[in-house]
Order: C-alpha cells, then structure tokens, then sequence
C-alpha cells in the first residue's frame, strides 16, 4: 500500500498526510507506538488497582483487545513490526517486552498467591498474548460479535485456564446473555480465512 492510498483511506490529500510523516515506516512506527502506550497505561492501571489477580487480569486482556480490534491504529499495526527498519523496531521490542513482562507478573504473582495454579507463567503469558494478538487476523467488525464481546469471551475463557476451580471465575451479566444469543455462531471472518494466513 502506498502513502496515497492511505491518505485516500484516511480521507486526507497526500500532502497533508506528509505533513506529519515522512512515509509508511514513520506511519507505522507511530500507530504501533502508540498502541503499545495504550497497553502499557492500561496495565499500570490494572497493576494498581484494589482487585484480585483474576479481575486485573481480566482488564488486561479486554483493555488490549479493545485496543487492537476497536482501534485502526491499533488492528492496522500490530502485527506488522518486522517491516520496520531496525531503528525504530528497536524501541517498539522494548516496549512490548516490558509489557510482556509486566502481564508475566500479574500470572506470577497469582500462581504465588494461590490464585491461580502453578503453571510456568511466561508461557502462560506467551498463550494469552498470542491468542489476543492473532485476533486481529480473523476478526470482522461485520461479524456477529463486537470488539467489546470478544474481549469478555477471551478473557473469559483465558482466565478461567489460569482458576484452580474454573466455576469459581464468572462471566459478566452481559457476558452470559450473549452466550445465550449466540450461542455456537463462529464469527463470520474465521470460516472465510485462507491457507496463505
């Protein structure tokens, strides 16, 4: 794609859209930085709240799909940096690791409490993060399901995983009713998804 057809996406001249980046890596760079902020506020939000390990996490996981399935910036760059010259992947890796390590201790800090069984908490993490990352691949806002319903079924059910008594971990209200609604309904874009992906 080229800065033109992302202007023309952007409903911006290319002019204007050079004004503030000097090309497709700048472009990226920053919608990729800026998500990771996002995701970095949200944590430290989660870390210093008055709540269980399960329910930080649980604001993790839906703070970060709602980031990348919610957001453009977020879904049209997350997956992307390995286009970048090294320059600028440099300071996006360090950023992702020290949040891949943050929500590494959130599961830490469960397992040593007792609430959450022991289990090697940087593959859980691992898990978490690749199954909410690889959501932006199969996701469709046309689907049956909205951004916001996918992040409390995901957390729902990555959460639970994690619970020495599953049952012991709920849905929200709005949760449950959805599950009700729509019961199997896969959302539309995983059937249509190619061999390529």
């Amino acid at each position: 794609m080229k800065m033109r057809d992302i202007a023309a996406a952007a409903d911006l001249s290319p002019a204007n859209l050079y004004n503030y980046f000097k090309g497709k890596h700048e472009l990226l760079f920053f919608c990729q930085d800026n998500s990771l902020d996002r995701m970095l506020t949200a944590l430290r939000t989660a870390r210093s709240a008055k709540a269980s390990g399960a329910e930080k996490l649980r604001l993790v996981i839906e703070s970060h799909l709602r980031c990348v399935l919610d957001d453009v910036e977020g879904s049209a760059a997350h997956l992307l940096t390995s286009n970048l010259p090294a320059h600028l992947q440099r300071p996006l890796i360090a950023k992702r690791d020290r949040y891949e390590e943050g929500v590494r201790q959130l599961i830490a800090t469960g397992i040593q409490s007792g609430e959450f069984v022991a289990c090697d908490a940087a593959l859980a993490t691992r898990a978490i993060l690749g199954a909410l990352n690889w959501s932006v691949r199969w996701f469709s806002p046309e689907g049956p399901l909205s951004a916001s319903q996918i992040a409390e079924e995901f957390s729902y059910f990555l959460i639970r995983g994690l619970m020495p008594k599953p049952s012991a971990f709920r849905r929200r209200g709005s949760a449950r009713k959805l599950s009700r609604e729509v019961g199997g309904v896969i959302p539309r874009a995983i059937g249509t998804q190619t061999s390529s992906d």
